[in-house]
């Protein structure tokens, strides 16, 4: 207080104006827009690559979906290693495995108590392997997240059909995740066919799910976590919102239509974003028939920009063979891919670039056109609350050649931008390259090769002021 003293009232004044301008900022951020993110999902969302493993009997039978009869004896993979799915998950860039532990013929790629088409009845190991007990095992030691899909479905268990099947299905569950660790993801599968229908106890098996994993996001056609896509080609809708609305829908044959899983619902009343499942072969399962069909890196890369770059998450099906192992024809197409990325963004072009905006929050430095370049997706650019419409202009400097853009917005505060476009200098004229419509986590979009100075992207709608943590620029090689 002695210190404070010695200072003039004017001085005083000239100290707080320097310290708000150069550290407390003085104008609130954005209010949140809409439904957001949980935690649970925002951490999600950050994943985008990761692995789904369809494996079991019909690994064996040629089956896609096998009718719950198969004699256990018949799976037996006898060179299994889990530790080199995970090694190939990792060096491919995956962030996860998700393996098929339950699927509709109701085998068990552990020995449940509550089945008796499990693992224990089978050849493998004399009955006495564990397949999730090695996976996370495996996923653990080389850092990536542990998911389980489990079928409600099963073809095999006598009490399915029955009110009983539900306490059957729940302790199956139970079991599962308070046994083998973190789960990041519990999949949920909404099949209900056959001769014997079951309607399903969908909250008690949510119930479960929290309890024994509280991190752990749901996937179901209508979360309620994320939401499945609408299609299995790996095409998420070119809008594609992470908001839904599900009341009044149910899980399966109840849930929306296709086309609207696809985009989501604009200002729907809950996040749900989108998951795009795809699997890398014609079919789920492995087959030997299919060893000359694995999808080719121009498919790859295409299936990346439609899905993590339509705002969602891709989860990549490589099926295990009969030996146990990931196929030496999907690994290399595999590590392709991810050299192909590794290039193709290696080099942001954007980064630490002069950028330029029509508006800036409050003239706030907190909120200034360079955290669209700053390389940090915690920071981000805003206008003022009755802007909603911007001009955002990068000066590379020189001329460059580009072919994508990457955009970003800060989910945290909600899903805004409506449409924008991008527009490139060519002479002293700006000519455009693409006109969309939703952002969100993250859009990609993928254009011929054009050498210029300055790229413009012009926010023309949003539902709020609109909040944008990256702007990318990237010269991705030819395939």
């Amino acid at each position: 207080m002695k210190l404070l003293k010695t200072y003039s009232a004017a001085a005083l004044c000239s100290l707080l104006f320097t310290a708000n301008s150069y550290g407390q900022s003085s104008v609130a951020a954005p209010k949140p827009y809409g439904a957001v993110p949980n935690k649970n999902q925002y951490a999600w969302q950050q994943m985008e690559y990761y692995m789904f493993i369809h494996f079991g009997p019909n690994t064996f039978t040629d089956k896609e979906w096998g009718h719950g009869d198969e004699d256990p004896k018949v799976f037996n993979p006898k060179k299994l290693d889990a530790r080199q799915w995970a090694r190939t998950a990792k060096n491919a860039g995956m962030k996860a495995i998700i393996i098929t532990a339950k699927h509709h013929d109701g085998f068990c790629l552990w020995p449940s108590k509550f089945s008796k088409h499990t693992v224990r009845e089978s050849a493998w190991k004399d009955g006495k392997g564990d397949v999730l007990k090695e996976l996370s095992a495996a996923c653990k030691e080389y850092g990536l997240k542990f998911g389980v899909y489990l079928s409600p479905w099963d073809r095999n268990h006598p009490e399915y059909g029955t009110p009983k099947y539900n306490d059957v299905f729940a302790n199956t569950l139970n079991e599962v995740l308070s046994n083998y660790g973190s789960v990041f993801e519990q999949w949920f599968d909404g099949a209900n066919g056959g001769e014997k229908k079951q309607a399903y106890a969908w909250p008690k098996f949510y119930n479960v799910v929290r309890k024994n994993q509280p991190q752990a996001v749901i996937f179901s056609d209508i979360g309620p976590d994320i939401r499945w896509m609408g299609n299995e080609r790996g095409v998420a809708g070119e809008t594609n919102w992470s908001t839904l609305n599900t009341d009044g829908f149910g899980v399966g044959a109840e849930a929306p239509e296709g086309k609207v899983l696809n985009t989501g619902n604009e200002n729907g009343k809950y996040w749900i974003p989108a998951e795009v499942d795809v699997s890398i072969r014609p079919g789920w399962f492995y087959s030997a028939n299919t060893d000359n069909q694995v999808k080719t890196l121009d498919q790859l890369e295409s299936i990346y920009n439609t899905s993590v770059g339509r705002n969602s998450n891709l989860l990549l099906n490589v099926p295990v063979n009969r030996d146990g192992l990931i196929h030496p024809t999907d690994s290399t197409r595999l590590m392709e891919f991810k050299k192909y990325l590794d290039v193709a963004y290696k080099t942001d072009l954007a980064k630490g670039k002069k950028v330029t905006v029509s508006n800036i929050r409050g003239k706030d430095k907190k909120f200034t056109a360079q955290n669209l370049t700053d390389g940090n997706n915690e920071t981000y650019w805003s206008t003022d609350d009755q802007v909603k419409n911007a001009v955002i202009t990068i000066d590379l400097g020189k001329e460059t050649e580009l072919n994508r853009i990457v955009l970003q917005e800060y989910i945290k505060l909600g899903q805004r931008v409506k449409s924008f476009s991008v527009e490139y200098l060519e002479g002293s004229e700006f000519k455009p390259l693409d006109t969309q419509t939703t952002i969100g986590h993250k859009r990609i979009l993928v254009f011929p090769t054009v050498k210029t100075s300055k790229i413009r992207v012009n926010i023309l709608e949003s539902n709020a002021c609109p909040v944008l943590s990256s702007v990318q620029l990237y010269k991705a090689p030819d395939l």
